[in-house]
């Protein structure tokens, strides 16, 4: 009775940590990451500041309207032939509206500087997400390299474990020494250390992709496979890509635009500035006498021409020219790094996807090779040595294939974040294709 409760006990567990396991696609764990990543968050913040800076600009552009009240009581009032010159008391308000504004359109050149900056923001702000989205792929692969490593780690294990119990058998009957039974137990335990530092390992890599896609609780990842849009493309076309969609290349023209602004900008200051400024006011004071003004309305218009400054303006355009040119070579260089970074990007991805079909070939040999001498084995037609070498050499070639495969997924999404296109692909859902693996 105690076997038959407890069993049911275990079977209980394994039923509520199945149910309570939260299984997640790729797309799954990108929203997460886009949703909850503080990194992601703070670079967010960004775009917000970039707006507050547009709409300081925009102020420049704007009148400003300044209201005023005094309120004075005096001690006591002074007579003059009859005349009160000063009274008990006095209320003034008013109300004043200025304009200030360079001849040479330094505000709405700001103004037009501020808005390039926004957008060139949010470039810079997509640019950190494909980089964190290409960061929480290669923990997803790290962990799904890692499951399939402890799949194959549990498979020699059991392997070897028969090895390991054929060559007792044969020990018993006389048809091998020690030796073989001694060297088939040796492999066994490295197999089953090989077996306990894979599983340390899957502990690791899910650890750090919790921790980098914000999720919370025990989860499993699905594997899918990905939409591969590159299969029919040259470099020149993937290059081609990248000048278009990468959101650096656009950041870096925005720049030279905002540089370019920027010299306008420091020219506007030899211009002069307009001021304009229109005030109304009333005074109510008791007593009031007949030279009492107790309205009033005026406009003001002047002009400011600075025409020394120590050479601070011609020190300012120099500069902004300056930062113009860093701006054009920045653009330049930021191209030529990209188009490395692709090109490494898209050769990396031929090798993976060129190598699995030879490395699935290789696979299917050693399985075979190695079932072939297990057969020979049992019947003295192979030695021990000749069991370990065709194992090792098929978990040899399982690993090699189970890295090749991860790698060509993970070298898709390599390849869209070179050329800009990984968040669109994200946002498009047209990341993941086909079935996920049972």
């Amino acid at each position: 009775m105690k076997k038959i409760f407890l069993s049911f006990v275990i079977i209980f567990i394994f039923v509520n940590q199945a149910w309570t396991q939260e299984k997640y696609t790729i797309n799954d764990i990108f929203s997460l990451a886009i949703k909850k990543a503080e990194k992601i968050k703070i670079a967010e913040e960004n775009i917000r500041i970039s707006e507050e800076g547009k709409y300081k600009a925009l102020a420049g552009l704007l009148p400003t309207i300044t209201a005023y009240g005094r309120y004075t009581e005096y001690s006591e009032s002074k007579l003059v032939n009859t005349q009160i010159i000063q009274p008990d008391r006095s209320k003034l308000w008013g109300l004043t509206v200025e304009e200030k504004l360079s001849l040479g359109g330094r505000e709405f050149i700001a103004f037009s500087s501020a808005k390039d900056t926004l957008k060139k923001t949010e470039f810079e702000v997509n640019s950190f997400k494909e980089q964190y989205l290409l960061r929480v792929a290669q923990d997803i692969y790290v962990y799904l390299k890692a499951k399939r490593a402890l799949e194959i780690a549990e498979a020699n294990v059991e392997r070897l474990r028969k090895h390991r119990d054929a060559a007792k058998i044969r020990l018993k009957v006389g048809e091998v020494t020690k030796t073989d039974l001694l060297r088939a137990e040796a492999e066994l335990s490295g197999a089953e250390a090989e077996l306990i530092s894979a599983k340390n390992s899957l502990r690791v890599a899910k650890s750090i992709l919790a921790k980098d896609a914000g999720i919370e609780g025990d989860f499993e990842v699905l594997e899918q496979r990905l939409t591969d849009p590159y299969l029919n493309l040259t470099i020149d076309n993937v290059k081609a890509f990248a000048k278009d969609e990468r959101p650096e290349i656009k950041a870096a023209l925005l720049s030279k635009e905002i540089a370019k602004k920027n010299v306008s900008y420091a020219i506007g200051s030899f211009f002069p500035y307009l001021s304009l400024s229109a005030t109304y006011q009333k005074l109510d004071q008791d007593p009031s006498n007949q030279f009492t003004n107790k309205e009033s309305k005026y406009a003001i218009a002047s002009i400011n021409f600075p025409i020394f400054e120590g050479g601070l303006r011609r020190a300012e355009v120099g500069e902004a020219k300056a930062k113009l040119r860093q701006a054009e070579l920045q653009y330049e260089d930021t191209v030529k790094e990209i188009l490395i970074d692709v090109e490494a990007a898209y050769h990396n991805y031929l090798t993976f996807k060129d190598t699995i079909k030879s490395l699935e070939d290789e696979v299917a040999y050693a399985r075979d090779n190695f079932n072939s001498v297990s057969k020979q084995y049992q019947y003295g037609l192979a030695n021990s040595i000749d069991v370990t070498d065709a194992n090792t050499f098929l978990v040899t070639a399982e690993r090699k294939l189970m890295e090749a495969q991860y790698n060509y997924q993970l070298a898709i999404l390599r390849l869209r974040q070179a050329t800009g296109t990984l968040l669109k692909a994200f946002i498009n859902n047209d990341i993941v294709a086909g079935e996920n693996r049972k």
